[in-house]
């Protein structure tokens, strides 16, 4: 595995920071109706993106995930700004202020969403890294889903195909305890999720998922066999979301000392203690990097603002393409 050294830890304070107060801030201006719709946040998770990049090959290896995926994109080369236009409904954001909140997308990062339908990235992860075999590429693409999701038969249908075909792909369930508001201890009669890899000979395990080291060390062993030809791995990310499972969760099923007791193993605090404890960095160093991820987050919000929402007629660009289609002509000549 690349060396985790100083400037990694330096990089993954500033970039989780980043992506905590980025989700911050959509959950002020949601309340402020500027962001619409559904809005599922990240916090507490960071360390699974955080171990994932550096374990990954950014210009080559692929990402799908489902509806909580406003950071991953950025963590994989996209611009923020762009992101944040998005959720803002922006024609500058990723897809034309079109996709939203559950529906980001860059293809030009290689992260493929972004999927409202619970589980419904499982198999099509399978099948991205299914091109990449048939091609050549030398590609690895990692398939996140949740707790609940991992409940879906797709699951089933997908693990025994890609070992049966070796599909150079990473499986990972991100469990943060709840599918909604339903405790996994609710779900199955079992609380390992990993075990669901037992009965396809798929290697699994649990992994550590406020760890960054942890989660990198996983990934590294998973996509070296992947890209080896050996085929896909199944981790089971354990973590944690601070909100609920989305800005309209009351949250009931669980206690705030619930919650603190996770807060107190924060992937970002884990981080910023090594980062003090090895004196790569002094706490003036580190406010420094705070106040620099404040601003890149005005930035952000600076641009989704003052940009313009999409024109109407795009809605019919983006459905299909018909030279006689009755609508208003719209297209420049």
């Amino acid at each position: 595995m690349k060396e985790i050294t100083k400037e990694v830890y330096l990089n993954w304070y500033e970039e989780m920071s980043f992506w905590r107060k980025f989700e911050d801030k959509l959950a002020q201006v949601y309340i402020q109706q500027k962001v619409r719709g559904f809005l599922h946040l990240y916090n507490g998770q960071e360390a699974i993106l955080a171990g994932a990049l550096h374990a990954m090959d950014l210009t080559k290896d692929k990402m799908i995930t489902a509806y909580r995926n406003h950071v991953q994109p950025i963590g994989m080369g996209e611009d923020p700004k762009r992101v944040m236009a998005e959720l803002y409904g922006k024609k500058t954001g990723t897809s034309m202020g079109l996709g939203g909140s559950m529906h980001i997308f860059s293809k030009e990062h290689r992260f493929y969403g972004g999927h409202g339908i619970v589980g419904g990235q499982i198999p099509l992860g399978a099948g991205l890294a299914f091109g990449d075999k048939y091609f050549k590429r030398d590609a690895v693409t990692l398939t996140f889903f949740g707790d609940g999701a991992a409940r879906q038969g797709s699951l089933h249908e997908t693990f025994n195909m890609a070992m049966n075909w070796k599909l150079p792909v990473v499986f990972c369930v991100e469990n943060n305890g709840y599918a909604m508001g339903t405790s996994v201890k609710r779900t199955a009669n079992h609380e390992d999720i990993w075990k669901l890899g037992l009965g396809y000979e798929m290697p699994c395990g649990p992994v550590d998922a406020m760890n960054p080291v942890a989660v990198a060390e996983a990934f590294d062993e998973a996509i070296a066999r992947a890209r080896r030809g050996d085929g896909p791995t199944f981790l089971e990310l354990k973590t944690y979301r601070y909100r609920g499972h989305s800005m309209s969760d009351a949250q009931k099923y669980r206690t705030k000392d619930e919650v603190a007791e996770y807060q107190k193993i924060d992937p970002i605090t884990q981080v910023k203690d090594i980062l003090l404890e090895k004196k790569f960095a002094t706490e003036e160093e580190l406010k420094a990097i705070d106040k620099r991820v404040k601003k890149r987050v005005a930035e952000c919000e600076k641009f989704a603002e003052e940009s313009d929402f999409p024109e109407k007629e795009v809605m019919y660009d983006v459905v299909y393409e018909q030279e006689d289609y009755p609508f208003l002509a719209h297209k420049p000549e």
